[in-house]
């Protein structure tokens, strides 16, 4: 991982990582190859978000002796997709935490103003002694993830991280100054917001790319 201009903002610059992130960001990158894709990206990405689980020691034995081995030390987490591009990254990171629980957000951006508007919430109850990770592929304008990290917080959570695929200047600027506490992990920073709030070059909408639809 590399740090970024922006503070608590980690790049996962893993080769694999940038190598399928422009994959995706190709218009000709087909529907199917495009879920696949992101899949495998969130797994990868999760190898590197989840570097600070802690481990504690067990006794087991090998065929040739008793040792003590390090295992998970139990830490239970949560996985918070933002509707509905979130979900997008839900089979590879639970390929990782198959024991993890799932909450679900569901925020829609308003057209004129950009600000979310909530319309689904599901969580499990006992998000304050979990470690939440709250994911969307993009972070734009900032407004939803922002929401979405309110939303948690209100609900008790108290580690908090933020994951993303690719995520403009001026969200990471508006994240940072709502929540300062919570750390960013995104594979690319891109370059700005254009006039409708979408990110430039962008890989387009992304739940659009990944569901088929428009």
């Amino acid at each position: 991982m590399a740090k970024t201009a922006f503070p608590n903002v980690q790049l996962i610059d893993h080769p694999l990582v940038q190598h399928k992130l422009s994959i995706i960001r190709d218009k000709n990158t087909s529907t199917q190859e495009f879920r696949t894709i992101i899949r495998e990206i969130a797994l990868l990405m999760g190898y590197e978000i989840l570097r600070d689980l802690p481990l504690e020691d067990t006794t087991i034995e090998t065929p040739l002796e008793t040792m003590t081995a390090k295992t998970l030390a139990g830490k239970k987490l949560c996985i918070v997709p933002i509707l509905r591009a979130g979900t997008g990254f839900l089979d590879g990171l639970l390929q990782l935490m198959p024991a993890a629980r799932v909450g679900h957000i569901g925020l829609y951006r308003d057209p004129e103003t950009l600000s979310p508007v909530e319309y689904y919430l599901k969580m499990p109850e006992d998000l304050d002694s979990r470690s939440v990770i709250v994911v969307d592929p993009m972070l734009a304008t900032g407004y939803s993830a922002i929401a979405a990290v309110d939303r948690v917080k209100n609900l008790d959570a108290t580690d908090i991280k933020f994951m993303c695929l690719i995520a403009a200047p001026e969200g990471l600027k508006a994240f940072h100054e709502a929540h300062p506490d919570v750390p960013v992990y995104t594979a690319a920073v891109d370059r700005e917001l254009n006039d409708h709030g979408y990110i430039l070059p962008g890989i387009g909408d992304a739940g659009d790319r990944i569901f088929g639809t428009k």
